[in-house]
């Protein structure tokens, strides 16, 4: 292998070059011959002698051999005008060889075509039978080669080969031979290295030397019936293939020119002056541009022919003169004997190489090469070695890799070859590497330096054009000696021969050896046996020619039959090849010439005449040599295959052939052995190459792949983080400039508050003044975070009063009460904190310390004023914090306060969960808590400043102290429960008798009856309050009296307790049955006080459900009969929430399983088949389970991106819903899948991202052939290394996928809820963006770098259905529908009524989604129809919640618009929801929170035309339960609930309002007795949340009760 490199090819373009003279023109200037010539006539029909043709450098004369070759003449009977010109036969058409070998046997097309598995003699031996190299108790190779092999160079051959025998001998086998390609996926069999040898203690210091496993038949390798078999990827016939290619696209590319153009006539391409082959820029040819002979020009031209066929029959010619010359010629010298004689065609062979030929003995002629070759000039030059232009006499081998076109100009680059830099060594050592184009850059650059240069060294005399080329390497190989025959083989091959750039050089022999295991060549003695050699029995007698390895054998090998093929024929070498490498190569070369229908010799093919086969026997080396260069006949011995001899030597020769300047080259006779005769025989030769002589060899270097890597790495990975933080940033800083513009137009306001309030300022800040403090933040808890707040000090109050900026009252800290206000200052904070008794603290953060510092003098002063005391305190944040009492905190001390209260007022059982297991810190609290009378009038839902508040909380705080004590509120409540109506009404006299005088004036009974107006929530204008009064005292004769007595006043209160509210005050124990009846008027504060407190603690009493309240039940007793439960009750019990559960989201749970475990499958399916199926290729093997797990990744992000778009496929969703397919799909869930699936999408993303971060490493680590292989699909040039920024910059996938992951970052930051709710645009913005994501998937699968694209499999379905979906929205979205009519309605709510567009239809629970040009005409938002589906409009009622909405409340503003029409809207749906199926339950409960009541206003009316129209419908019983802070908040919802409550003939309906200020939970256990209950709720998350808790708590105490469904939407 070695320094053949150098001449790989360059041989066969000599004879590709010399024998295209056949073709030259029959028009050749002949000179005349003499008479004397014409005598001898006869001599021009044999073939001619050297004197005749090699005559100085004319072109003309050294064709004449070819003349004769192509006519069996030359001289003057060869020109055509010459009338005794000799005539050839016309043959006619014949069938040509072809280029890839197939059907070269009729009977089998396939023996000898290209890419065909390798002849295997005798069966694999891999380890486990299939394909597993067998290593076990085989020593490592390179031990081997150090022990074995190696030694000093500088021996010369026993029987005369030279160094051209052995080149030669290179393409030789790389004509017939090419199984060194790796396979692809690669497959890695590194060598360890050991401990003690050179590579691991020099350089380049790896633990294993790369070593990969050649490329096989995909199809064999899965059986011990069929084991893997390696590939020939050429013919292994000798048919030009290492020159013309083995396909007819190469060989087309002889002919065409650097623009990829057919050169006409069937000329082949040249350039540069005429030389051959074509520049190859492209690196488009099998070759690199090897140096061409000087006669290229006049025979290509000689090429134009106008039928295209000369070229084939040129090409027929010189593979007859390449097999004859090999076969005939350089076999015999190379083993010592012929091969038999010629048979003829026998179409029963296979010519096939086999594997021992290939792993081991065509490797015999490693032993030969020699450490360098000499150069030689012309012997009419002087014969000297010492050639001009080069730095020496001789090319060291190790230092000349790849870099043939190059030995006669790298002189001037470098004075020596340690000179020459890393990086221009390394890329022209490197072969099918970078190397090429390098190599062709620099032939380029110094052929026009030389060109150029009038003072070239070879310009000879102003005129020549003879530099050194391969002429001078031919000459000096010529009388070079090769290697002796024996085990030793040359630094240059072994431990130096070229290698990748991460090993730069490798051991060639330890190559050798492990090939042999890689391919699963038997042991040595195995081969022998197959080829009917005697076995060897011991390792004395395999090293008999070299004993001094014999005890190295013993220490290495276990036995004899664990010698490797290798390994034992090398040991038989000895005056050549040994037994088993001789007949190994014989079988090999009988089966391609036997096995060959296109063999010259072949008279059946057609191809050759007999004379024509008798001229080509008759070529000889020296001829071809001698046609196509420049030397003299005497420049080169008549047998160039061995070094000059003295006497006749098997073919004769005489020292005097040479040249006589040549012969003070020899300065010793030597004697060379001739194997055949067996007898030696005087030769010269050059003196061998010894280390002193040559150079040295470069040491091995390294070369880490992922340098140029580093920073594209870092910044592109970095760069993602920095966009997810950008993004969260950006997001923030957004919400942040939103609620500064808000702040700002909240700062305008409080400035208008406070010009309004500057009069009230004087000197004396605390005689009944404000004292503003503006600009600060109040901390409202962990969950709640800060609020702007203004803080007003009201001294003749003696409250702290928390406003907004707007100026609304958020907050009263009574200080009139407390004995002491707690002050904290924080200390490495700008907070502050102030604690009085009973309320819950307050928190604010100041702005900077100069604030503070102003409010706590001006607190100083507010303190002194009301009289009390104060306490400072300092301490850090973070304590301050843990121990501040927050709202929460006293809203659920607030909470427990009133359960206990209620018990003991109502005699209410109590769960044991609820009061049993409260701790004595915790009753102590709730003893000790004292209600202010903020906290009585919430309790209420009624105002502080409330006369009826004021004046009940005076009679209730018994003690006087400011607030209402546990045993107070206990008192008064059982009174209301167990008094009678006269005691109460002697309460209610006494409350208003201010002056205890006995007697209520008119004046105060005015005032008490406005007071119990505000308990029920009533409003009458004051004159009307006087007429109903005044009619009131007249009818009850008092008209006259100015006061009246308790008995007047409770005669009165009998007489028109309707009209009071009377009888709303007596209630004890439960409602009677008509009561059940919940009425729909507002409900009194104690009204709702009570009902609460009942329906809070009612119980299932028994396993029917049927509701009892135990009043008479103490509360140890209730803890005595949970302590004595069965325990088989209590297994039921524990196993009844699931089960209840399971009940009820049995739909959503098999949906969301299913899926799940087909995306996890989907996920493990790719996973097992690049993990485990694939688990021996190149790609598993290099980046481990990372292409595992990303290729299960990606095909679950197609699957969860793809079924994304059937949960947005709205208008088909709400189709279904009116099918079968409803009872068991729960489309109401859709919403909810969407996001279970996008959180299984980003997941898999990540995983997918983050997995890509570790597998671009590992790739960026690879070589690029292996690159090459793995990503076939990925171009990149020869000389370029891809880098990191390759494959994440340069390629579609890469792109795409940086891309994506950007998008999908922001799709999924403004998707939280955060963004959703502070920043809704930002969040429909980036779910804009959507089709990008698909058209971005779609691309990046086309990069197809890892597998064939597959997104289409998971994406045309549901693509599909969302585009027909999509464009039934579109086709509503552009119709434009008028507004009839705007209202804004308190709690900033805006009532829409529009046009109900033509074939409309919806059912009552359903929502719309709504645009509005004159903001965005592509931003729509959903609500939910309000009108009823039987009304002719259609009504929504929107919350001004966020930019859109308030946007939409100012837009139809009647003040703004005056006379301007309503703006119009785009209407998209209607689209399902769970409320739409509440007609499918006999019972149905619908609780709404706040705004989520509009879903019900639309159903209430529908439930009641139902009804009152006598319709059928499953549905008996609505339930109505609303949640809200007060009533007060939503007057409109109110207003349908009255009309609501006139036209519901069949009482359909029950209503309950309940405000959620006097107590924050509402127990659905005694609602209803049924077997299937449907609960709908449509409010915030914190509500819906608690109905569903609630639900869960009654299933879990219903065993065979009824099943509570619940259905809900968050808003």
């Amino acid at each position: 292998m070695a320094s053949s490199s150098m001449l790989l090819g360059t041989l066969m373009l000599i004879f590709i070059a010399g024998l295209h003279m056949l073709l030259t023109s029959a028009k050749e200037d002949e000179e005349g011959l003499s008479s004397g010539d014409l005598d001898d006539h006869i001599k021009y029909f044999k073939k001619p002698k050297p004197d005749d043709w090699v005559e100085g450098i004319n072109t003309k004369q050294r064709g004449r051999l070819f003349q004769w070759l192509l006519d069996g003449c030359w001289g003057k009977p060869w020109d055509v005008e010459n009338p005794d010109r000799c005539i050839v036969e016309d043959r006619g058409p014949v069938d040509y060889p072809g280029f890839d070998g197939w059907y070269n046997n009729f009977a089998h097309p396939e023996l000898g075509a290209v890419d065909t598995p390798l002849l295997r003699r005798i069966p694999a031996n891999y380890s486990d039978g299939v394909y597993q190299p067998c290593v076990s108790g085989r020593p490592n190779p390179l031990n081997l080669s150090e022990f074995l092999m190696k030694g000093d160079s500088g021996s010369s051959s026993i029987t005369g080969k030279n160094a051209l025998l052995v080149f030669f001998g290179q393409q030789v086998v790389e004509e017939i031979l090419d199984a060194q390609r790796p396979a692809c996926p690669p497959e890695y069999f590194n060598i360890e290295i050991p401990k003690q040898h050179p590579y691991y203690l020099s350089a380049p210091r790896h633990s294993e030397m790369p070593v990969l496993r050649t490329r096989y038949d995909y199809t064999t390798g899965f059986s011990p019936n069929n084991p893997r078999q390696q590939l020939n990827e050429i013919t292994p016939f000798i048919d030009g293939g290492l020159v013309y290619g083995t396909s007819k696209a190469w060989s087309d590319q002889l002919r065409r020119d650097a623009n990829g153009d057919l050169v006409p006539h069937g000329l082949l391409a040249s350039s540069h002056a005429g030389l051959f082959p074509e520049y190859n820029a492209e690196g488009r040819l099998p070759l690199a541009n090897p140096p061409p002979p000087f006669y290229h020009e006049s025979f290509v031209k000689a090429h134009q022919t106008a039928p295209v066929s000369r070229f084939f029959k040129a090409r027929k010619w010189v593979i007859a003169t390449q097999q004859h010359i090999t076969v005939n010629n350089w076999l015999p010298e190379w083993l010592g004997r012929k091969l038999p004689e010629y048979e003829g065609y026998n179409p029963y062979i296979d010519p096939q190489i086999e594997q021992l030929f290939q792993s081991a003995a065509m490797r015999f002629g490693h032993t030969l090469v020699p450490s360098g070759v000499y150069l030689r000039d012309y012997g009419r030059n002087g014969c000297d070695i010492s050639v001009k232009g080069w730095n020496g006499s001789s090319v060291r081998t190790c230092n000349i890799f790849w870099r043939p076109q190059i030995i006669s100009q790298l002189g001037k680059l470098y004075n020596s070859i340690d000179d020459v830099d890393v990086w221009v060594g390394g890329l022209l050592e490197t072969h099918k590497g970078p190397g090429e184009l390098f190599t062709a850059i620099i032939l380029d650059q110094f052929k026009r330096i030389r060109d150029g240069d009038r003072f070239w060294y070879a310009n000879r005399k102003n005129g020549a054009t003879e530099f050194v080329d391969i002429d001078r390497l031919l000459m000096g190989m010529a009388i070079q000696p090769a290697e002796r025959e024996d085990n030793v083989i040359v630094e240059d091959l072994r431990g130096r021969v070229f290698g990748p750039l991460e090993f730069s050089r490798r051991d060639l022999m330890a190559l050798n050896i492990q090939r042999g295991r890689d391919h699963g060549i038997p042991d040595y003695n195995t081969a022998r046996a197959s080829f009917g050699l005697k076995r060897v029995e011991t390792f004395e007698e395999l090293g008999k020619y070299h004993p001094e390895i014999i005890s190295q054998l013993g220490k290495l090998y276990n036995s004899i039959d664990d010698v490797d093929v290798w390994v034992g024929g090398l040991l038989e070498t000895h005056k050549g090849p040994g037994e088993l490498f001789t007949a190994i190569i014989l079988d090999q070369f009988k089966r391609i010439r036997d096995g060959d229908r296109f063999w010259y010799a072949n008279r059946k093919n057609g191809l050759f005449s007999e004379k024509e086969i008798k001229r080509i026997e008759e070529l000889t080396i020296y001829d071809i040599i001698m046609a196509v260069t420049k030397m003299a006949k005497d420049d080169i011995q008549p047998n160039p295959f061995r070094v000059p001899v003295r006497c006749p030597f098997r073919v004769p020769v005489r020292l005097e052939d040479l040249n006589y300047r040549c012969l003070h080259l020899f300065s010793t006779e030597h004697e060379c052995l001739d194997p055949v005769e067996n007898s030696s025989k005087p030769c010269y030769f050059l003196p061998p190459l010894t280390q002193s002589k040559v150079e040295p060899c470069t040491q091995p270097q390294t070369y880490d792949y992922f340098s140029g890597s580093e920073y594209p790495y870092i910044l592109t990975f970095l760069g993602i983080g920095v966009i997810v933080c950008g993004l969260v940033c950006l997001l923030l800083l957004l919400v942040n400039w939103k609620d500064k513009l808000e702040s700002k137009k909240n700062i305008r306001i409080a400035g208008r508050v406070r010009e309004s309030n500057s009069g009230l300022e004087s000197s004396n800040p605390f005689s009944g003044t404000l004292i503003f403090i503006i600009g600060m933040e109040e901390w409202m808890g962990k969950k709640d975070g800060t609020r702007r707040v203004v803080i007003l000090l009201v001294a003749q109050k003696k409250q702290i009063q928390i406003r907004s900026q707007k100026g609304d009252l958020l907050r009263v800290m009574d200080v009139a009460h407390t004995p002491t206000l707690e002050v904290f200052i924080i200390t490495n904070s700008m907070h502050l904190l102030l604690r009085v008794s009973h309320d819950f603290d307050l928190i604010v953060k100041f702005d900077n310390e100069f604030q503070r510092e102003n409010f706590l003098q001006l607190l100083e002063t507010f303190v002194d004023e009301v009289g009390v005391a104060r306490e400072r305190v300092k301490m850090r944040l973070k304590a301050a914090l843990h121990q501040a009492v927050t709202k929460e905190d006293r809203q659920r001390r607030l909470e427990m306060f009133f359960r206990v209260v209620f018990s003991q007022a109502f005699n209410i059982t109590h769960s044991e969960e609820e009061i049993l297991n409260l701790d004595s810190n915790a009753a102590r609290d709730v003893i000790y808590t004292e209600l202010t009378i903020n906290e009585f009038a919430d309790a209420l839902s009624m105002k502080p400043s409330s006369e009826f508040v004021i004046k009940m909380f005076a009679l209730v705080d018994k003690d006087k102290n400011g607030f209402i004590s546990f045993r107070e509120f206990v008192n008064i409540l059982i009174f209301f429960a167990k008094g009678t109506a006269d005691e109460k009404a002697k309460l209610m006299f006494d409350m208003y008798d201010i002056n205890g005088t006995g007697y209520l004036t008119k004046e105060d009974f005015i005032n008490m009856i406005k007071s119990l107006m505000d308990t029920v929530n009533a409003e009458l204008e004051d004159d009307q309050l006087e007429k109903v009064i005044h009619s009131m005292m007249l009818e009850a004769g008092f008209a006259n009296k100015e006061a009246m007595d308790v008995e007047d006043f409770q005669r009165l209160l009998l007489d028109y307790k309707e009209k009071i509210g009377y009888l709303n005050l007596n209630f004890g124990g439960l409602p009677s049955e008509n009561q059940l009846k919940v009425t729909t008027h507002r409900m009194s504060s104690v009204e709702m006080m009570h009902d609460m407190a009942q329906n809070m603690y009612k119980e299932y009493d028994d396993a029917d459900g049927i509701a009892v309240s135990h009043p008479e039940i103490s509360i140890d007793e209730r803890q005595d009969r949970v302590i004595t439960a069965t325990t088989s009750a209590q297994s039921m019990q524990a196993c009844l929430p699931l089960k209840r559960y399971l009940d009820n989201y049995a739909k959503q749970i098999f949906w969301g399983c299913l899926y799940t475990i087909f995306l996890l499958g989907i996920f493990a399916e790719r996973y097992y088949y690049y993990n485990v199926e694939r688990e021996h290729t190149g790609l598993r093997r290099i980046v481990g389970n990372g292409v595992a797990i990303t290729r299960g990744a990606a095909s679950a992000m197609m699957f969860t991106y793809s079924t994304l778009l059937l949960t947005m496929c709205r208008n088909t969703i709400t189709l279904m819903r009116e099918t079968f397919f409803n009872n068991h799909i729960p489309f109401d869930s859709f919403i909810y899948m969407h996001k279970y699936i996008a959180v299984w999408a980003l997941f898999f993303t990540a995983l997918h991202v983050i997995g890509h971060a570790f597998n671009f490493y590992h790739i960026s680590t690879q070589t690029s052939d292996d690159l090459t292989c793995l990503f076939r699909n990925f171009y990149h040039a020869t000389h370029e290394i891809p880098k990191f920024s390759n494959w994440c910059w340069a390629t579609i996938t890469g792109v795409t996928g940086v891309l994506l992951t950007i998008l999908v970052i922001v799709i999924g930051v403004f998707s939280v809820p955060y963004a959703r709710k502070r920043l809704y645009s930002s969040f429909w913005y980036a779910h804009s963006l959507y089709p990008l994501v698909y058209i971005l998937m779609v691309i990046h699968g086309l990069g197809r770098l890892v597998q064939e694209p597959i997104f289409h499999f998971f994406f045309l379905a549901p693509c599909f259905l969302f585009t027909f979906d999509y464009l039934v929205s579109i086709s509503r979205k552009k119709v434009e529908i008028p507004v009839l009519k705007a209202e804004l309605l308190p709690s900033s709510v805006t009532m829409l009524e529009f046009k109900r567009p033509c074939n409309f239809e919806y059912r009552s629970g359903q929502w719309v989604r709504i645009s509005c040009p004159a903001i965005s005409a592509t931003e729509f938002h959903p609500f939910t129809l309000s009108s009823a589906p039987h009304e002719s409009n259609l009504t929504v009622h929107i919350r001004a919640v966020g930019p859109w909405t308030t946007h939409i409340r100012t837009l139809y503003d009647p003040s703004l618009l005056r006379t301007a029409p309503y703006p119009k809207i785009y209407l998209d749906g209607p689209f399902g929801g769970g409320h739409q199926d509440w007609y499918q339950y006999e019972v149905s409960i619908l609780i709404g929170g706040g705004i989520g009541v509009t879903p019900f206003a639309s159903i209430l009316k529908d439930i009641v035309f139902r009804s009152n129209m006598n319709l059928e419908s499953t549905c008996k019983k609505v339930y109505f339960v609303w949640v809200t802070r007060t009533q007060k908040h939503f007057e409109w919802l109110v207003d349908i609930i009255r009309e609501l409550e006139f036209t519901d003939k069949g009482n359909v309906v029950s209503v309950h309002i309940f405000v959620t200020q006097f107590y924050q939970k509402f127990d659905l256990r005694t609602i209803l007795l049924t077997r299937r209950v449907g609960i709908f709720s449509c409010g915030p998350p914190l509500m819906t949340k608690a109905v569903d808790r609630a639900c869960i708590s009654i299933n879990k105490h219903t065993i065979s009760g009824p099943i509570f469904q619940h259905h809900f939407k968050n808003f």
